[in-house]
């Protein structure tokens, strides 16, 4: 069998969802078969987005990731990415865990959108009361 070469992470942000693979490399990012750069081409703060875990550890450019990301906006997206590296990183090496818990980027948010209440216009809207 052949030896695993790759470490698998999931990462998520409100409906977005980031599996994530971390090889040895060269630092480049491919999301969805596509460039990191192409992909979020318009925000360059979505690409900084992806390097903190790495930047927070001073490991910029030693490593690869493939990255299937599905569902939510782009900024959502950049989140459970950046969620996913770490998690990775951390699996990888456990003596890193504890510097990316410091950096606060092994944490998941977990806001995510309230459901519509039946008899209402919105998840909390009601409609105007009238007293007379």
């Amino acid at each position: 069998m052949a030896a695993k070469n790759y470490y698998y992470a999931l990462g998520r942000r409100k409906s977005a969802t980031a599996r994530v693979r971390l090889m040895n490399g060269k630092g480049s990012i491919t999301i969805n078969n596509a460039p990191a750069h192409e992909y979020f081409a318009t925000s360059k703060s979505l690409l900084n987005e992806l390097q903190k875990p790495f930047a927070a550890l001073e490991i910029e450019n030693k490593y690869d990731v493939t990255v299937v990301v599905s569902g939510g906006g782009h900024h959502g997206q950049a989140e459970a990415i950046r969620l996913g590296i770490a998690k990775a990183l951390a699996l990888m090496n456990e003596d890193l865990k504890s510097t990316l818990r410091r950096a606060e980027l092994l944490g998941r948010d977990p806001r995510e959108k309230e459901r519509k209440k039946f008899g209402l216009k919105g998840a909390r809207k009601q409609r105007q009361f009238t007293k007379r």
